[in-house]
């Protein structure tokens, strides 16, 4: 009934790709499927749904450094960039006006694909026309 949208989105804060995961889904899934899809940058930002030590590792073989609060239950902390990490802001940005489109907010379709093609729909809008 419920979904979780994954983003990559460049320094601006557009988003450049997109994957869609039921609601009760780690977000470890939505990290797995958009590691290929990186592109090439110098850091990643990313919420603490994100933080484990196999992602850390893939970001660190592609030559990227993660700028990612551990969880507080992590038994090690893990340093990151704390003014760096308060850009992230425009992500939350972006979700919040790709909510602002009825369709997307409501989530009137059923079907993920469709709901999916939706989002999509309203970020070419939003940022790329």
């Amino acid at each position: 009934m419920n979904t979780k949208l994954h983003a990559i989105c460049d320094s601006q804060g557009r988003p450049i790709d997109l994957f869609v995961t039921a609601g009760q889904v780690s977000d470890y899934i939505g990290a797995r499927a958009l590691l290929s899809g990186l592109p090439n940058v110098k850091w990643i930002l990313a919420d603490r749904g994100y933080d484990a030590d196999w992602f850390r590792e893939a970001l660190q073989d592609k030559g990227i450094r993660a700028c990612i609060p551990g969880r507080k239950k992590r038994k090690k902390a893990v340093k990151y960039d704390k003014r760096r990490y308060k850009r992230r802001n425009r992500i939350e940005i972006m979700f919040g006006r790709l909510k602002d489109w009825r369709r997307v907010a409501t989530r009137y379709d059923q079907c993920p694909k469709v709901f999916l093609s939706a989002i999509a729909l309203a970020a070419v809008v939003i940022y790329w026309l």
